[in-house]
């Protein structure tokens, strides 16, 4: 059993003299970061991440040390700004949404945890995709929930089937991550077949894109119609409704079980 006293936020037994903090920008507005991680990108030397949501943070690192890469580069990415830290630098590695919801923190860890020294290493929380688009739709997750990413760059296409199957069947509300690209469209359509033989076609479902960024978009229809929506790719996430989720005017609304008036 593994006892250790938290010291500042660093979830590690030892403090080696290194630091890296793991941060979740969330949507990517200043606005939505949290003050820890505002702290951090003001106080450290080297911030390393994705092109795109560097591009996001301009305003607080305007005159940090940057380092950026693309997509699929994330090994490259983490070991770099793992090395940085174990220089003596305080590295920001930076990571949409939460940095431990299909985010950097675990693949940090473990490259980390490879390591024969290791660093000092800081995860900040960030609002996830999930939370922010349930936001915008209104109250879609009042209930149990599943997430279930669509991408099958790193989960097996069958796996990623027998989630969602189970989720339907559970009569989970369910919010998909990464839906489509403009190769990678089969995930979404087997998912809507399995959805179409556990769901009443009229479920609402909620596409938001971009959400709480500039160019937000943000529509709610119903299951059968989910596949005749143009505007679905990595930048959307899809929030699928249970049996009882309803919408009203602008709302989609799970309702949580509570007595209201004297009815459920």
């Amino acid at each position: 059993m593994l006892r250790y006293a938290r010291n500042d936020g660093i979830h590690r037994k030892n403090s080696p003299r290194a630091q890296l903090s793991i941060i979740g920008i969330g949507p990517g507005d200043i606005s939505h970061l949290s003050q820890k991680a505002l702290d951090a990108l003001r106080g450290c030397q080297l911030v390393i991440g994705y092109k795109t949501y560097i591009q996001l943070l301009a305003d607080v690192i305007d005159k940090k040390k940057v380092v950026t890469s693309g997509m699929t580069e994330e090994v490259a990415r983490v070991n770099q700004a793992i090395e940085e830290a174990a220089a003596g630098k305080k590295v920001c590695l930076i990571s949409s949404g939460d940095p431990g919801i299909y985010g950097m923190a675990g693949l940090a860890l473990e490259l980390n945890e490879k390591r024969k020294e290791k660093v000092r290493v800081e995860i900040i929380p960030g609002i996830t995709a999930a939370s922010s688009c349930a936001a915008t739709l209104g109250a879609p997750l009042m209930h149990d929930f599943a997430v279930i990413s669509l991408s099958d760059l790193l989960t097996d296409k069958k796996l990623i089937s027998k989630r969602v199957m189970l989720a339907a069947k559970g009569d989970f509300v369910i919010v998909f991550y990464n839906p489509q690209s403009k190769k990678r469209t089969e995930p979404l359509k087997n998912a809507w077949h399995i959805l179409m033989k556990h769901r009443s076609p009229g479920t609402p479902v909620g596409i938001v894109s971009n959400a709480c960024r500039d160019n937000e978009e943000v529509v709610i229809t119903e299951l059968k119609n989910l596949l005749s929506c143009k505007r679905i790719d990595m930048r959307t996430t899809i929030i699928v409704g249970n049996s009882g989720t309803y919408v009203k005017g602008n709302y989609m609304i799970t309702p949580r079980g509570y007595v209201i008036d004297g009815n459920n």
